[in-house]
């Protein structure tokens, strides 16, 4: 990676965690400047508008979402083990950003304005309930679940579950939200279990 490249992915970075704090719309050239003692016309250089720093904002926080929730739950063997490595690692990517999950913040800004950096919300939130039913899938092909499970109802309830979390973390204070949302998980996976069959794997196994 070049050096101008190293310097437009430390930019994004840095963009990411902002959003998070202060939302979309409070991501602005001239507060990216400021953050990172930068002159203004050098970051419209890179973006040229704020629509466009949005836009890239959001595909920088889902590539950081890929690298630090799914592919570390690739490496867990496929079915329940999976499933509750993603759901884990869900959480505690909520918990590090300075406001919580990034497209949460979004989702509440952008669900009512056309756009492209809407659409590229819509994009990376449908694709991950389809990894998450993917997720799903293989719990049931690995036997773990049973076969009348619907990944798709499952996914959305496990993503019902992380927003209520977020929620009450973030606006409630609830200090047992996350150990809220583990009970709420569990109990999704419980009532999906093939009958008479043991949990896979230790509930707190791939916590971080």
């Amino acid at each position: 990676m070049g050096k101008g490249a190293e310097t437009r992915q430390a930019i994004l970075d840095r963009a990411v965690g902002l959003a998070s704090a202060v939302g979309l719309e409070g991501l602005t050239i001239g507060r990216l400047a400021e953050e990172m003692e930068l002159s203004k016309s050098g970051l419209f250089a890179h973006f040229r508008s704020k629509e466009a720093l949005q836009v890239q904002t959001l595909e920088a926080a889902g590539a950081q979402f890929v690298e630090a929730v799914v592919k570390p739950a690739l490496a867990v063997p496929r079915g329940e083990p999976r499933l509750r490595a993603l759901f884990e690692r869900w959480l505690a990517w909520d918990l590090a950003r300075p406001g919580g999950c990034v497209f949460v913040a979004a989702s509440i800004e952008l669900d009512d304005q056309p756009g492209p950096a809407r659409d590229v919300l819509v994009r990376l939130q449908k694709d991950w309930l389809d990894f998450l039913a993917g997720a799903v899938r293989g719990a049931v092909a690995e036997r773990h679940f049973r076969k009348s499970v619907d990944p798709e109802q499952f996914a959305f309830q496990v993503y019902g579950t992380m927003l209520v979390s977020h929620h009450s973390s973030r606006l409630l204070r609830d200090a047992k939200a996350r150990e809220r949302a583990r009970r709420a998980f569990d109990g999704l996976v419980l009532a999906a279990r093939v009958p008479g069959s043991s949990s896979t794997g230790s509930r707190h196994a791939n916590a971080q």
